[in-house]
């Protein structure tokens, strides 16, 4: 079979189990199997594929059938202006966090210095987006997943940082490593009842431990401002990223221990997505 008859297979095999987006993921799937972009698909239309990457592409629109997400069957997703290395070993980076990364860099120019702390890193990418884009930042992230750690670490060669961060296995609790002029955090925020409505994809295949936020969707987040309060420098920025009905309760919670809420800010979808405050 040529590359546009076996893309057609697999958007017809896509479109019969109702999966969404069927000639994109077909697309993609068989551009990163044969590593090409689209561009080369488009323009190499009859090109034939051997029996082995047809086998592996069956394989792969198989797994997609059941729902399983393209950023792992390609291993591989885009964050802010980077492509990070994920598995299931970690959360997939979605837009909707890149609000965190904006925000950091409307605080500081690119010519202040400063150390980062990143609490539950999963992939890395809020934490390495931003050492990227602020050449004096040093970062330290942690993670209680030594598996997320190494997707971390991983990704960090790939992005040539290994020598302004350091990655840590740790629970949030136990960490008592530096004090820190920012930190920033996407803890999980899901009330462990509701996990079970979220779509196939997330559910059924992205890591629980990122997800599942405790019966009420606060108990890692109230774990990680305590924590927060103790690394963190005075005057030295907290950016939390929260769920859209969490904001009242967040913000009750960081002035307790001790913050100041410079504000909160929406994301695409205009929902609470994030806030913002300082160590008083």
């Amino acid at each position: 079979m040529n590359i546009e008859d076996t893309i057609n297979k697999g958007i017809s095999i896509l479109q019969k189990n109702k999966i969404p987006n069927p000639q994109l993921d077909s697309e993609m799937l068989l551009s990163s199997l044969i590593k090409r972009d689209k561009k080369y698909i488009i323009l190499n239309p009859k090109e034939i594929l051997n029996s082995e990457k047809l086998g592996k592409f069956k394989s792969l629109i198989e797994r997609r059938k059941k729902r399983e997400p393209i950023a792992y069957l390609i291993k591989k997703k885009e964050f802010w202006k980077e492509e990070f290395f994920v598995n299931k070993d970690v959360l997939i980076p979605r837009p909707d966090t890149e609000i965190i990364i904006e925000q950091v860099l409307k605080i500081y120019s690119k010519y202040v210095q400063l150390q980062v702390l990143d609490i539950g890193t999963g992939s890395g990418c809020i934490l390495l987006s931003i050492l990227k884009e602020r050449p004096n930042f040093y970062g330290t992230g942690i993670d209680i997943s030594k598996k997320s750690v190494n997707v971390s670490k991983f990704n960090t060669k790939q992005l040539g940082l290994t020598n302004r961060v350091k990655f840590f296995h740790s629970s949030v609790d136990n960490f008592k490593i530096g004090k820190y002029d920012l930190i920033v955090s996407n803890p999980p925020y899901i009330k462990l009842l509701n996990l079970k409505y979220l779509e196939k994809d997330v559910v059924n295949f992205e890591p629980k431990l990122a997800l599942n936020g405790g019966l009420d969707g606060f108990s890692k987040i109230r774990r990680v401002i305590n924590k927060a309060s103790t690394l963190i420098k005075k005057n030295g920025k907290f950016v939390l990223e929260i769920g859209f009905n969490q904001k009242n309760k967040v913000k009750k919670i960081l002035k307790k221990e001790g913050f100041y809420i410079n504000k909160a800010i929406k994301d695409y979808g205009n929902n609470d997505r994030c806030i913002i405050s300082t160590k008083i």
